[in-house]
């Protein structure tokens, strides 16, 4: 297999032109709210920067499909604040004009260029697409690692087109997941897995229930584990790719070797808006009347024993918030926090959405997508794409 190229080892020459494909989809709330993704990218940025090198930045934010790809003129000017240098913003990023400023850049400049998602292609990893992000410079540094599980034009596709080296960022997260990869016999085990994104039910649940001990569904996970066992789950949100999610977390459930909890009551509530109203506890067994969400539950006796116990010291895993939690709906994301902040447990929260909605200052990754599917397979295919890519770097 080749070795990984990695930027920290290419010398970069004044006035070479890099294009850096990072990972900044972060969400804005009256500015940006969370800014750790673009964060983590920012001494990879200043590097390159600093050694003389012209910075173009391709990044994805929201989705095409849904219309939620914004421009990221915010990014830029955050960049230029961080960075202690102006940092341009081209909302374009696949023109012949978004070329020619790539091309004017000066050595040592940087340049955000428009949301990679605008493009229906990007997420299709068009080859034509990725040949015309290819055109903003000679050379890839990969960084992102939010998207390094997605085969998507501006980080993998592009590959095809330029040589590419690791970013520093991709090597961080992937030793800072290094420890929760895998099963350790030798070390008590639990996992909470929720949120809606389908990548939680698909890969993190059955990850979780072969490796870890003891496995807490959450949020959609749990809905889908409960609908799918013939449970009526009313208006319980199941996300994307919902029947899919379904026989996933059921085949996941049926090979398990993790003890899974399964409550047995359930917080329920209307959602009108923004607001939740109508809160009620019922069994799982009464099933959840049409207009009414599971948001939170209630952990069976059992569960409370073996959370006791794991407090005196075991690996721990969030993967999503396990409740409404931001919505006031904290029971089971306060088990979750609980347990990981206990002095004995080695914890990690995974996931940006959980990261930023639960108060935790332990090890964090924003990658969610991106960490389970390492978790899963100890690779990603931006890695592999960049073992491939070999023949494309200089000698």
């Amino acid at each position: 297999m080749n070795p990984l190229p990695l930027l920290a080892d290419r010398p970069v020459l004044r006035g070479e032109r890099w294009i850096f494909s990072a990972g900044f989809n972060v969400a804005p709330t009256g500015g940006l709210s969370d800014t750790d993704r673009i964060d983590s990218e920012l001494d990879d940025i200043a590097s390159l920067a600093d050694r003389g090198a012209r910075v173009a930045i391709l990044s994805h934010q929201g989705r095409h499909r849904d219309g939620t790809a914004r421009h990221l003129g915010d990014v830029a000017h955050y960049l230029t604040i961080r960075l202690h240098r102006p940092v341009q913003y081209v909302p374009d990023n696949a023109s012949d004009a978004a070329r020619a400023r790539a091309a004017a850049l000066a050595p040592s400049q940087v340049c955000v260029f428009g949301n990679t998602r605008h493009h229906a292609g990007e997420e299709a990893n068009d080859s034509a697409l990725a040949a015309r992000f290819a055109a903003l410079g000679q050379y890839v540094a990969v960084g992102g690692f939010s998207k390094a599980h997605r085969s998507h034009a501006s980080n993998l596709g592009i590959l095809a087109h330029r040589p590419g080296w690791a970013a520093r960022s991709l090597l961080r997260q992937t030793r800072l997941l290094a420890p929760w990869a895998g099963r350790r016999p030798d070390i008590p085990s639990a996992a909470f897995v929720g949120g809606i994104k389908p990548e939680k039910s698909l890969l993190g649940l059955k990850s979780f229930a072969r490796t870890y001990d003891l496995v807490v569904p959450g949020g959609a996970v749990l809905n889908h584990l409960l609908h799918g066992s013939g449970y009526r789950i009313g208006s319980s949100e199941r996300g994307d790719r919902a029947d899919a999610c379904t026989e996933a977390v059921l085949q996941a459930v049926r090979s398990a070797t993790a003890r899974i909890h399964l409550p047995r009551h359930v917080v329920i509530a209307r959602r009108d808006g923004d607001q939740y109203t109508g809160r009620q506890v019922i069994p799982v067994a009464d099933g959840v009347p049409d207009g009414y969400a599971i948001v939170d539950f209630l952990p069976a006796p059992w569960l409370l024993d073996d959370l006791r116990r794991l407090r005196t010291g075991a690996r721990v895993i969030v993967a999503g918030t396990p409740s409404l939690h931001t919505a006031g709906f904290s029971t089971a994301s306060r088990l979750a926090l609980d347990l990981a902040r206990a002095p004995a447990a080695d914890a990690i929260l995974v996931g940006g959405d959980t990261v930023a909605e639960l108060p935790f200052h332990g090890p964090t990754s924003t990658g969610g997508g991106s960490a389970l599917h390492y978790l899963h397979h100890a690779d990603l295919p931006v890695l592999q794409a960049l073992r491939a890519n070999t023949a494309r770097r200089p000698a």
